[in-house]
């Protein structure tokens, strides 16, 4: 069995036992760390294993869960090296994705780069013009070169998980000007710091709303998504811009996107997504881009 790992709160049960279908065709097992109490559990997969809060004996941990105790988005991000870690004393290789990714195809090869690399990362991919779209150019340097929605670690990989879990403790906010972005920023530093850290670069891995316009996508006469003419689709992460695009009925990746409402719907059939123009994290983005706009008037 592969091995891969997720947090969640209670109420996002749903997604993560999506998730645990979509690796269970490919002999994926998934471990989900829920940081609050669970009021109803459904129908958990057969190949699920849950811990909590209380599974967790580091040290560090012990300090974020205080830390962070009352502010849950945080708390998720903040633990990803420390469930990590935890995860490690009981296998050589394991991989964390975010709850909201569901995979199509095989996934044994990312399996594969941990027998020969210590850690696997996979980039945003965003866009890199320089003379159109430079929002998105910068974004790599505002928000980090690498998604944390998506890591991979073994055995060797323990030093580089403290050094992340201690940046964790230290801050995890979202501060441009101070080079902070959650828990993800830090990762930016981990090919330099630490040795054998593999960039996964199939286009078929994360894909998502930030960058499959990016790629050439095309179907097959079987059906089976090609990105560029090479990479099969591996996973999607179904983050809110993947979610805003995909649910579209005439989007070309629309087909994915109910494979995943179906798998959804299994476990909370009252599951109905509905984009949201005014919250917080449509809002804050936009704010941000309203300045960078103004930024951009002034220097010229």
């Amino acid at each position: 069995m592969f091995s891969f790992c997720t947090i969640s709160s209670s109420s996002h049960l749903f997604k993560a036992f999506a998730l645990a279908n979509s690796v269970a065709p490919f002999q994926g097992f998934l471990n989900i760390l829920v940081i609050d109490k669970i009021d109803v559990l459904g129908e958990k997969p057969e190949n699920v294993n849950i811990f909590t809060l209380s599974d967790l004996k580091d040290n560090i941990g012990i300090q974020i869960i205080d830390k962070y105790k009352n502010k849950q988005d945080k708390l998720r991000w903040a633990l990803k090296p420390i469930f990590l870690k935890h995860l490690l004393n009981e296998t050589d290789a394991l991989i964390y994705v975010d709850n909201d990714i569901f995979f199509y195809n095989d996934f044994s090869f990312l399996f594969h780069e941990l027998a020969t690399n210590n850690i696997i990362l996979t980039p945003h991919f965003y866009k890199i013009n320089t003379f159109e779209d430079q929002n998105w150019l910068e974004a790599n340097f505002r928000v980090g070169l690498y998604n944390a929605g998506f890591i991979g670690v073994n055995q060797q990989a323990k030093t580089a998980l403290n050094w992340w879990a201690n940046c964790c403790l230290y801050n995890v906010k979202k501060v441009f000007w101070r080079g902070l972005f959650d828990d993800q920023k830090y990762l930016d530093l981990f090919p330099i710091l630490f040795d054998k850290v593999k960039i996964i670069k199939e286009k078929g891995c994360n894909l998502a709303g930030w960058n499959y316009l990016n790629y050439h996508l095309k179907r097959e006469s079987n059906g089976e998504l090609v990105i560029d003419n090479i990479d099969k689709l591996i996973f999607i992460h179904f983050a809110e811009s993947s979610l805003v695009d995909f649910s579209n009925t005439n989007h070309f990746l629309n087909k994915e996107y109910k494979v995943y409402e179906k798998n959804l719907l299994y476990h909370h059939a009252a599951f109905s997504y509905k984009r949201s123009i005014f919250n917080k994290r449509t809002i804050v983005p936009f704010i941000y881009f309203l300045k960078w706009k103004l930024y951009r008037k002034i220097e010229k």
